[in-house]
């Protein structure tokens, strides 16, 4: 993989135009996906008010390997991927958003990059809605920290059969955000496939919702 592709290529808007102090989502697709699949789940979430941006990764995929491998082998194009996320969100409030107003929404392996980023960098956010995701790293990593999420709502939602990101990575990375003290939903659904059900939305819808009815100025 090249050096910093994924910094070279733009976000994409959906939805309401960005204002100071408005919400703002963060789509992050999953491998072999693109901003489309994800403003396919902004529409069912439909909030027409709600400002979305979608970031699309180099090639369709924000790291090399499986997000459980060894460290190393996705580590230099995830930090691409944590530094694509951290552009995005300067850019965000220098046009005047609020930090504790931004979301990040993903899917599978954008689920994925969206929890590690959260985890990398601790703070009061808008929220994180991660649809089949966990923290990324082998079995054996240790994810102890004494930082904190400041009361940051966090969705957590996966299958007990999905084949690509096992439930019990999710209930782990629900545990670390438990002891970052996010304020953690969770939720599992039996035999589910690998998309983003009904229940889901609503999940995120409601999430959202709360964010845009409490927006004001900080």
């Amino acid at each position: 993989m090249n050096s910093n592709c994924h910094l070279d290529l733009p976000s994409l808007s959906f939805g309401a135009p960005i204002k100071p102090n408005s919400a703002v989502t963060i789509l992050l697709h999953g491998r072999t996906q693109s901003p489309t699949d994800m403003f396919e789940i902004a529409e069912r979430i439909n909030l027409p008010d709600m400002a979305y941006i979608a970031l699309q990764a180099h090639e369709k995929s924000w790291y090399p390997g499986k997000f459980m491998d060894q460290e190393e082998i996705n580590a230099t194009s995830l930090g691409e991927a944590i530094q694509r996320l951290d552009l995005e969100v300067e850019r965000l409030i220098a046009l005047g958003v609020d930090r504790r107003n931004i979301v990040l929404l993903g899917f599978s392996q954008g689920a994925c990059l969206a929890c590690e980023y959260f985890y990398r960098r601790p703070a009061r956010w808008g929220g994180l809605i991660a649809y089949t995701g966990g923290l990324i790293g082998p079995s054996d990593i240790d994810w102890t920290t004494t930082e904190r999420l400041q009361g940051t709502p966090v969705v957590l939602a996966n299958s007990d059969a999905d084949e690509w990101v096992p439930l019990s990575r999710t209930l782990q990375t629900a545990f670390v955000f438990g002891t970052m003290q996010a304020d953690l939903t969770l939720r599992a659904f039996p035999g589910m496939a690998h998309l983003v059900n009904d229940e889901e939305i609503l999940l995120g819808r409601g999430l959202l919702s709360t964010l845009m009815n409490g927006t004001s100025a900080p």
